[in-house]
């Protein structure tokens, strides 16, 4: 991708995400290299859940909600997060959501992936190799989370969630993805969840990291 400024960035991302449909993502042309970058990206999503994870410093509030889950029930921390995201897809069909190829891979294959990752990485036993878990996984994060969006194979199961709810409410998009990241994160905390500075680092630094890897990330389609 050529640099761009922020404007532009902005600009491009706006203009070359498509609302496109299950089948229309599938005929959008680009496929191969589109599904090589969705699980790619799905699979760094996982591991940046493990980083964090491992780190102990605090976790993103859906992971908070995921591992306080985990204290109650006799599964690994990757199956938590994949009934969970099939609970989220049930909630799609009042609101007559659709997924997407991408929607059902983010719901199993990011499970997979943090599993994998936590078989093999073990928790730091000092402060600094915590700390650089935490941020190395939130920066990940991020350029996990443009490289899936940017597939343009379909939202993950607590994207489609969020934008369907305004779609069919029209309150908008930050209260309602606030209201639910709240509601997670207060739930999870009282299962057991794991909150700190990494809870904080990662809700003040995910929308720019987003903003800034999605343009480098977003496949450019032949509108159809």
């Amino acid at each position: 991708m050529d640099p761009a400024s922020p404007a532009t960035a902005t600009t491009a991302t706006a203009r070359d995400l498509q609302p496109l449909g299950p089948v229309e993502q599938l005929r959008a042309g680009r496929l191969p290299r589109r599904l090589l970058q969705l699980f790619v990206g799905l699979t760094l999503f996982g591991v940046s859940m493990a980083m964090m994870l491992r780190g102990a410093l605090g976790l993103n509030p859906w992971d908070v909600f995921h591992q306080g889950l985990a204290h109650h029930v006799p599964w690994s921390f990757g199956t938590v997060v994949i009934v969970a995201s099939f609970v989220v897809l049930l909630l799609w069909i009042p609101l007559r959501q659709m997924p997407g190829l991408g929607t059902l891979a983010n719901a199993v294959w990011i499970g997979v992936a943090t599993d994998a990752t936590l078989a093999v990485l073990a928790a730091p036993g000092d402060l600094a190799g915590r700390a650089a878990l935490m941020l190395g996984g939130v920066l990940l994060n991020g350029v996990a989370s443009a490289l899936y969006i940017g597939s343009q194979l379909g939202p993950g199961p607590r994207d489609g969630l969020m934008t369907g709810l305004h779609r069919r409410t029209g309150v908008s998009i930050r209260v309602v993805r606030t209201a639910i990241e709240i509601a997670v994160l207060a739930v999870g905390w009282l299962l057991g969840g794991t909150l700190g500075v990494g809870t904080v680092l990662y809700a003040l630094a995910i929308g720019p990291l987003v903003q800034f890897f999605l343009p480098r990330c977003t496949v450019r389609l032949t509108p159809r």
